[in-house]
């Protein structure tokens, strides 16, 4: 069996890192072919050395120098900028793309490695939400497939094998509720960057981490749902489970539930998005029931948690109002990481772009271009 031939965009995150980890456990199975970072060089250089890649791309231009210095003599060829990372995904010796790109920069290469008929392993949940109806439409005219890696998704999708003609009543997507589950408004007016750093359960990248503490990463998978599996919606339902055992939930027109469950380690839904439709032995932790005698569920509270409510209401809106809400969001996280926004008002930014941002029922790719770039500009200006 020939090996399969992986790009990961974004190789040097919290997925990237973990999907090196998968890739490093089945050397048989698979073969890195590239390898891409935003800033991170001493990482990516490692990660070249030690995977022997065909290419590397560093999108941060002022840092090509270093890159090509140290890979020179390696036979690996380096590349930058954003538009180097896009067009890489494209190279005929891919037979997947795993994009781990954060925000909306995962766009463009996504829809550029669907249009070369690329399969995609898709951690970067932006992307759907951004621009689901474009991507999905891409994916289907070019015969191609997209594998969920976000541990919700990944779990539904595993749920749904085999169950091809049976109706869904709907979709659960369980939320950890993050380190303020329970609080109000008024316990939130002062609570810090470190403090909303500090994840129960998962260990992610800033902005997954901080969009989980506000419960728009889960409003961003609500939107992905949608577009993956083509529900509306109203067939889309949030409940917060503090353990995140249950990453998701099916439940068919019979009313039968079907769940999946593991420990909280993003190595397993990678692995089975790389390996789909088979499944490799891995040396994962294994759950233990008696280690867990109670899963606990409970509603999300959208009154304090506003950011849930927002993107349930840019997918009912459709057109360009989820790339407005996501770019919107995007300012909103930097400047509170940056300290010059409160927690809480975060919300109000992303609300009040979504308010004054022209919509646009049926983008093409330059309008969400577009949108996306007047949306950070508004923000911005909200966040002052």
């Amino acid at each position: 069996m020939e090996k399969k031939r992986i790009a990961i965009l974004g190789s040097t995150g919290s997925i990237g890192t973990q999907a090196l980890e998968v890739i490093e456990a089945h050397p048989d199975q698979f073969e890195v072919e590239v390898l891409t970072a935003r800033n991170n060089t001493k990482l990516l250089i490692e990660q070249a050395i030690k995977f022997q890649p065909n290419a590397v791309v560093i999108e941060n231009e002022a840092n090509y120098e270093v890159v090509q210095s140290a890979l020179s003599t390696k036979g690996i060829k380096v590349y930058c900028g954003s538009d180097a990372v896009a067009s890489v995904t494209q190279m005929d010796s891919i037979d997947l793309v795993l994009t781990a790109l954060v925000g909306f920069s995962g766009t463009i290469p996504t829809l550029k490695a669907i249009e070369a008929g690329k399969n995609i392993a898709l951690a970067n949940k932006e992307t759907l939400v951004v621009a689901g109806a474009l991507v999905t439409q891409k994916a289907r005219e070019h015969g191609i497939d997209i594998y969920p890696v976000d541990s919700e998704h990944s779990a539904i999708f595993q749920c749904l094998t085999g169950e091809l003609n049976n109706p869904i009543e709907k979709l659960i997507l369980t939320a950890s509720g993050g380190p303020f589950r329970g609080r109000k408004k008024e316990e939130l007016m002062k609570v810090t960057r470190e403090q909303a750093l500090k994840h129960p359960n998962w260990s992610m990248g800033a902005k997954v981490t901080i969009d989980s503490a506000s419960l728009m990463n889960k409003g961003l998978e609500v939107i992905e749902a949608r577009w993956l599996f083509g529900l509306p919606a109203e067939k889309i339902e949030v409940v917060v489970h503090p353990q995140s055992i249950i990453h998701s939930m099916v439940q068919f027109e019979d009313g039968s539930i079907k769940a999946q469950l593991g420990l909280p380690d993003m190595r397993l839904p990678i692995q089975y998005a790389m390996t789909f439709p088979n499944r490799l032995h891995s040396k994962f932790p294994r759950f233990d029931f008696t280690a867990y005698p109670s899963l606990t569920f409970e509603k999300p509270d959208t009154e304090t948690f506003r950011n849930l409510a927002l993107a349930f209401e840019a997918l009912r809106k459709g057109g360009n109002m989820p790339c407005i809400m996501n770019a919107a969001n995007e300012i909103a996280v930097q400047e509170f990481l940056n300290g010059t926004i409160g927690f809480l008002t975060m919300s109000d930014v992303v609300e009040k772009t979504m308010d004054k941002v022209s919509w646009i029922a049926a983008p093409s790719i330059q309008d969400y271009i577009e949108t996306d770039r007047e949306a950070r500009l508004i923000a911005a200006q909200q966040a002052k």
